[in-house]
């Protein structure tokens, strides 16, 4: 199974949405995490329509970034007045932090005192805990997954939990300074997709092609940059198409264009056919410039085809 990690903006919630429309019978395959960091009404309704396709999904109560930080109440209010009293078919997520080792029966306590309807919790392993408390937590909670994040914890950890519940996770994206930094590049990303049943997980999670690197709020850029995931010998790589006037930040629909016209090219030429893309390939027909929040949730919409399709 794919966890799929989003923190809970606005596009990237948009693009989880319409996906949950137009794949309604691949939604086994994924389990989407959500780090919630605003309250909007895009979280609420995303929200809605996972319910309404009976769609498992994570949402972090504990959040690390964003304006919900430490908002563990407005989180839990959020949720509940989301979802129906009885729908169960999600888990409540939990961050696992430097100070959660001195706080675990707080937060046991505070998790067993909730009156809502879940499945279960995952926890996502941002470092390592001691073997004292992974027991105080599975023994006083009921844990679905341990998301355990390769680069932020040791080799041997994951050995610690029940296989069944083990997810791994890791930021594959290859982040670069600037956008401009990305022309004629293409990214090698991974092929966890093909090989985490073998190494003993029973899903694998990753940032698809944003990065865990968080940013409050977007600025004009000098180029475009349009990220593209797509399988190469069975391993998932991201190309990068870029826009070549960077000069400065005029002309932001005229860098789309620069940037789209290479994406269809590549696409044509290589048989390429995703949802995402033939929206790419529309857009460009079209001449229209749709905004670069939507360039973003068309860039996850693909990498989230492109996996339930290979699983």
């Amino acid at each position: 199974m794919y966890f799929p990690y989003l923190r809970g903006k606005q596009f990237e919630l948009i693009a989880l949405r319409e996906l949950c429309a137009l794949f309604p019978n691949d939604l086994e395959k994924i389990s989407p995490v959500i780090e919630p960091v605003k309250s909007s009404s895009t979280l609420s309704t995303t929200l809605v329509e996972l319910a309404n396709r009976n769609a498992n999904f994570n949402i972090i109560i504990n959040p690390r970034v964003g304006d919900l930080k430490n908002q563990y109440g407005e989180i839990i209010e959020i949720i509940s007045s989301s979802l129906p009293n009885d729908y169960n078919n999600y888990q409540l997520a939990v961050i696992i932090h430097p100070k959660t080792e001195s706080n675990i029966q707080p937060l046991i306590q505070f998790l067993n005192g909730l009156e809502i309807n879940y499945n279960g919790i995952t926890l996502i392993h941002n470092t390592e805990i001691s073997n004292h408390n992974i027991e105080l937590l599975h023994n006083q909670l009921n844990i679905s997954y341990n998301l355990i994040y390769f680069s932020k914890t040791s080799r041997r950890y994951y050995r610690e939990f029940d296989p069944a519940t083990l997810v791994s996770l890791d930021d594959y994206f290859e982040e670069l300074s600037r956008n401009a930094d990305y022309l004629n590049q293409e990214s090698d990303f991974s092929n966890e997709y093909r090989f985490y049943q073998q190494d003993g997980f029973v899903g694998f999670s990753d940032f698809l092609t944003i990065g865990d690197n968080y940013s409050e709020s977007g600025f004009l850029p000098r180029a475009v940059a349009i990220h593209l995931s797509y399988l190469d010998n069975d391993r998932i790589k991201v190309k990068h198409f870029v826009s070549d006037s960077n000069e400065d930040v005029s002309d932001i629909g005229g860098k789309f264009s620069e940037a789209i016209n290479k994406l269809v090219i590549w696409c044509d030429q290589n048989n390429l056919n995703t949802s995402a893309i033939n929206v790419f390939r529309d857009l460009q027909q079209r001449g229209h410039f749709p905004g670069l929040g939507t360039l973003k949730k068309l860039s996850i919409m693909n990498h989230i085809e492109l996996v339930i399709n290979n699983i």
